[in-house]
Order: C-alpha cells, then structure tokens, then sequence
C-alpha cells in the first residue's frame, strides 16, 4: 500500500491556469453567486457542470451520498428530483434536511449548500418527470432503486413492460415522484489556488436576507 500512498501524494492538484475569485465583487445573493459561477464552468467546457453530491441522513444518523443532476436553482432553492420509495425519499421523509456539493476540478471551485428540503406543488413534480427522456421514465416508474438484482435479464424485462407503459400512457407519472428543494440556510463558494492561497466565502442566511462571512482556507 505504500506505492499507492505515494501515487496519491504525487498527483498533481490545482493544475492550469485557475480563475480569479474576490469576495469583494460577489453578489448580495449566493444564487446569482452560483448561476455565474455554473455558467462560467460550462463556457469553459467542464463535463456535466450540473452533477452534484447530494448528502442525506436517515432516522439512524448514517449519511449516505450519491451524485445526481441540478434541476434548477432559484431563490426558491436548488431542486432535485427523487422517488418517495428510494432511499433519498426516505432519509428526506424522517430528516427533510440535506446538503449538496458541486466540485468543478478544472478550475479548482466548489460550492456546498446546506438546508432543510421541501417537495414542489404536484405538478411541478409531475412536469420534472414528464420531461424525462422516455428510457428514465421507464425505470423510474419501476419504483425498484437500490432493491437487490437477481438476473441483468429481469431488469431489462421489466423495463421493457414499463416502457410499453409509458408509450400507451406519455402523461403517466409514478405517485411517488417528487421535484424537492434545499432552501439553504448557508452556502460557501471555495477557490483553490496553485500556492495554497484559498479562498473561502459563506453565505448565511438571516430574517433580512444573507450575511457573507470570509472562512479560513
């Protein structure tokens, strides 16, 4: 194991030309912060810009994390989408809070939001799902996530039959699906930089709006 510790150790981090960050200039809301934030990452070519870690917690207290992708995000919050019968649905049913983080190695920039989570209107939920390509809608109304598979072969037969479902049926939606929320009680944008000058600014949120507060690297 001590040739992988150093392979790890060796690896090269905060490589390339790295963009400039000064709290100074950031906007009044860490939204606008992120939006210009996301864009940039996209106009310079970062692959899939709108994955991010989203981190729960069940009854028990054990967190658990998986990546999946941003829905959108406004002053309402940063919207995801997940089934009532997964596990996100079910630590969000006993723990309605969660936290995502949005790294984005090239230019050495991470965002992590951190509030409690609310479910969209019906029909919200019910226009995220529609809006899903016809194969994800298939599995989706499966409800079987994260359930042990037996045979590869049984998953693509159901998949098949859910498929069929939805091409007699394009307007069905599972009961289950829900369009949730982080309304986020703090937000911190991190630059790292080449000489280990990071910089670190939080957002919290208060009655009157946000108080920005520089971290420590």
């Amino acid at each position: 194991m001590d040739g992988l510790r150093q392979l790890l150790r060796g690896i090269e981090v905060f490589d390339g030309e790295l963009p400039s960050f000064d709290p100074k200039d950031a906007p009044d809301s860490p939204v606008d912060l992120f939006t210009q934030w996301l864009l940039h990452a996209l106009r310079s070519g970062v692959r899939e810009p709108h994955a991010m870690t989203l981190s729960t917690a069940g009854a028990d207290g054990d967190p658990t994390a998986r990546t999946l992708i941003l829905k959108d995000v406004s002053a309402e919050g940063w919207a995801f989408a997940s089934d009532a019968g997964g596990v996100k649905g079910r630590d969000l049913a006993q723990r309605p809070f969660a936290a995502l983080t949005f790294y984005w190695s090239p230019l050495a920039r991470q965002v992590r939001v951190r509030g409690p989570v609310t479910a969209a209107s019906p029909e919200e939920s019910a226009a995220d799902f529609l809006a899903r390509g016809p194969r994800a809608r298939a599995e989706s109304l499966l409800g079987r996530q994260s359930t042990p598979l037996e045979d590869p072969v049984e998953r693509e037969r159901a998949v098949r039959e859910a498929a069929g479902r939805v091409q007699r049926d394009p307007g069905l939606v599972p009961p289950g699906w829900r369009l949730q929320r982080v309304r986020p009680t703090s937000v911190e944008f991190w630059q790292g930089d080449r000489n280990r000058d990071h910089t670190r600014l939080s957002y919290h949120a208060t009655r009157d709006g946000w108080e920005r507060r520089l971290l420590w690297p």
